[in-house]
């Protein structure tokens, strides 16, 4: 391992888009179909890690739908999370907005309150065993618009924010499916107290994060990579300080963009917008967090000291309140000079281990 690498992997982190049902491991995987008695179409770690190569999004649409196949019961969910809270803690993860959508367990999975009562029994578990905090934006899908509202009336319920929910999402194809047609729904969610936090930028261009942007009054936007085809989008976004979730690796393997060497971060970050690092669909992509920083660094070109303005602004991005976000800010900052001193890393170092 490189001292880059191992000052990555040693970063306390915050992670602000990652997928529940991206983030179930192989191992996982197999297990609940096992359990389950589902058939997937292969039966090793090997053979789920073959499915990874995606044409496109909807290749990888139908392999992600595998998964939610899987989770049948309530503790399954339980045992998703609490195994991605072993993840994090790995990777000195410390807090995580994760995404996940409830439409998806309408049917079959029991009730949606059971379903998110046994999500709450995996995070409790995992924040007594690691230590690890997280929070829940479930999110709606735009090319199947049927239950959004029930689901945006169960996110904005009391019991909901009272077990994590800080925002609503949207996700799904965005061809074909634009965010001006939610706009009621996240008007009702914003009234409710809980800020729009869309999917935008990713497979379509600009006007995708535009749309986001004044129809959802989107408090931050999931991917948007493709703001860089814009210069008044990206002036605005930089403006506003609207947050980026970016996702490199998930945007090389959805073909977003050809290569780490070419991917819009760089670019974003030295244009003064706002920028998040993140997995995705880790477990889906073959990723982690820590290979996210990394890459920003040996691949993108960023160089150490603006990787840790991304990581403090991951903080500054969440829905944590203030007074949390102050105290982290503050603790991760003091650590960053101690790993640095530990690993011997400054800007000229990470440039010899790209």
């Amino acid at each position: 391992m490189t001292p880059l690498a191992a000052y990555v992997r040693a970063m306390p982190k915050v992670e602000l888009h990652v997928h529940m049902e991206g983030a179930v491991r192989p191992e996982t995987l197999l297990t609940l179909a096992e359990r389950n008695r589902i058939a997937l179409p292969c039966a090793t770690v090997e053979g789920v890690r073959a499915l990874h190569r995606y044409r496109n999004f909807k290749d990888f649409a139908r392999v992600l739908l595998l998964t939610v196949q899987c989770l049948r019961r309530p503790e399954d969910f339980a045992l998703v999370i609490h195994r991605f809270g072993a993840e994090m803690a790995d990777h000195n993860i410390r807090y995580a907005e994760i995404t996940w959508t409830p439409q998806f367990y309408l049917r079959g999975a029991g009730s949606l309150a059971s379903v998110f009562d046994a999500i709450n029994r995996g995070r409790r578990q995992a924040r007594a065993d690691w230590g690890v905090e997280m929070r829940w934006i479930p999110d709606l899908v735009r090319s199947v618009p049927a239950p959004a509202a029930a689901v945006q009336r169960w996110a904005v319920a009391p019991a909901a924010r009272r077990g994590g929910v800080v925002a609503l999402g949207l996700g799904g194809p965005e061809e074909g499916h634009p965010a001006e047609a939610f706009a009621g729904i996240f008007e009702r969610a914003r009234r409710a107290g809980v800020p729009a936090n869309p999917h935008a930028g990713e497979s379509e261009g600009a006007e995708s994060v535009w749309g986001a942007l004044r129809a959802l009054r989107a408090a931050r936007i999931g991917h948007g990579v493709r703001a860089v085809e814009d210069a008044d989008l990206v002036r605005h976004l930089a403006e506003r300080r609207v947050p980026l979730e970016v996702c490199p690796t998930s945007n090389l393997r959805l073909g977003v963009c050809p290569s780490y060497g070419k991917h819009p971060l760089k670019r974003l970050v030295e244009a003064g917008c706002l920028v998040t690092l993140n997995s995705d669909d880790p477990a889906l992509f073959d990723t982690t967090l820590s290979d996210e920083y990394r890459h920003a660094v040996e691949d993108c070109g960023l160089t150490v000291r603006q990787l840790e303005h991304i990581a403090l602004d991951a903080i500054r991005a969440s829905y944590m309140p203030a007074p949390r976000k102050a105290a982290m800010l503050k603790e991760f900052e003091a650590e960053y000079a101690r790993l640095r001193i530990a690993h011997d890393i400054d800007d000229a170092a990470a440039g010899q281990d790209a």
